[in-house]
């Protein structure tokens, strides 16, 4: 019997969130528009090919310990038709946008070995295939269930998406969650969902960087834009709704805390419930968790999440997920220690109570 993780028909995950790319189908700039209509209208058949996917069931190869190869896909939207052009045994190649998804995928894998011994997403040694230079003008990155693909930008707003180490992170992190907790993507679930992934983002370039949680940016997408564009990034974990405000973008909507849980239809129009709104909470709660425990953010603040996710479903809420996380810090570093104080502490300050003699994960 196949494993119904693998066969799961899920919306592919894409880094910028659909009400960005709305809000660009305002502007004045004709090619703004443009760009932005197409990345819209690709979703439309992304969803398709997981369909698709899903239907019959994704081809994972043999274990290979997370093995990378990167290929040009030359601006087709056809994977298919993709060149390989680098593998771990082959030299560096002369596409900048080759190489910087090629070392993305071997930071995120490191990573997770080496940090919470798992190999790689699946846990199983899954590949790691990406695709670079997809479609013209493709404003977006995503995890499509099977392979990382991504979108040059347009150049005037958005940049080339393999130039940012936390956005590949992100992507990657939508895997493990498919292979683990597999959260349902839509609603709290979903708004989980992104969560988990900009967490681990953020984790995953922290950890490369040497840094502490003090010393940390927290920034999501920092680096996928133009130099002249008035944006912080994608989305902030130290302070959501503040990564951007200017005329182009509009103003970051994210909530920080429960008391602004933006409640929509579940519908791919309306974000699938908000999973990309609702997101600032539960990642405002990390960053308060680790700034409340201090030193890097990968050690006991990256392992407590880590834990609640394998112990979590596709139905799991904010709620429980709190005190997955909270039971998760007294089994990891004792109950009642600093770190099971600095959890409940962090979810009381997005306006989530843990719950007490919750099972352990």
């Amino acid at each position: 019997m196949s494993d119904p993780r693998r066969s799961a028909v899920h919306l592919p995950a894409c880094i910028v969130p659909p009400y960005l790319l709305r809000h660009l189908l305002e502007s004045p700039d004709p090619a703004l528009r443009a760009a932005a209509l197409n990345s819209l209208l690709a979703s439309t058949a992304l969803r398709a090919h997981r369909a698709a996917v899903g239907a019959f069931g994704t081809p994972f190869s043999a274990p290979t310990s997370g093995r990378r190869t990167v290929f040009d896909s030359h601006h087709r939207t056809t994977l298919g038709r993709a060149q390989l052009v680098r593998t771990e045994e082959g030299p560096a190649a002369d596409d900048v946008a080759v190489n910087q998804a090629f070392d993305g995928l071997g930071a995120t894998r490191d990573f997770y070995r080496d940090v919470l011994g798992r190999d790689s997403l699946d846990g199983k040694g899954m590949r790691l295939d990406a695709y670079v230079h997809r479609g013209r003008k493709f404003n977006n990155a995503f995890w499509d269930g099977a392979e990382m693909v991504f979108g040059d930008g347009d150049g005037v707003l958005f940049a080339d998406f393999t130039g940012s180490l936390d956005v590949i992170a992100h992507e990657l992190t939508h895997g493990v969650t498919q292979f683990t907790a597999n959260l349902a993507y839509h609603d709290q679930p979903g708004a989980l969902n992104e969560s988990v992934s900009d967490v681990f983002g953020s984790v995953v370039k922290q950890w490369r960087l040497g840094q502490t949680a003090a010393e940390a940016d927290w920034l999501i997408g920092a680096d996928i834009f133009t130099p002249g564009v008035g944006a912080d990034a994608l989305r902030s974990l130290k302070a959501p709704g503040t990564a951007y405000d200017s005329p182009q973008l509009g103003k970051d909507p994210q909530p920080d805390h429960l008391s602004g849980y933006v409640r929509l239809p579940n519908t791919e129009a309306d974000d699938n419930g908000g999973v990309h709104l609702n997101s600032g909470i539960p990642n405002k709660a990390f960053y308060l968790v680790a700034t409340g425990i201090g030193g890097p953010s990968w050690e006991a603040p990256a392992q407590i999440w880590y834990r609640a996710l394998t112990a979590s479903d596709d139905t799991t809420d904010f709620q429980r997920f709190a005190d997955a996380t909270h039971a998760a810090a007294g089994v990891l570093f004792g109950v009642g220690g600093g770190q099971q104080q600095a959890v409940a502490a962090g979810w009381a300050g997005v306006g989530v109570t843990v719950t007490a003699g919750v099972p352990t994960p």
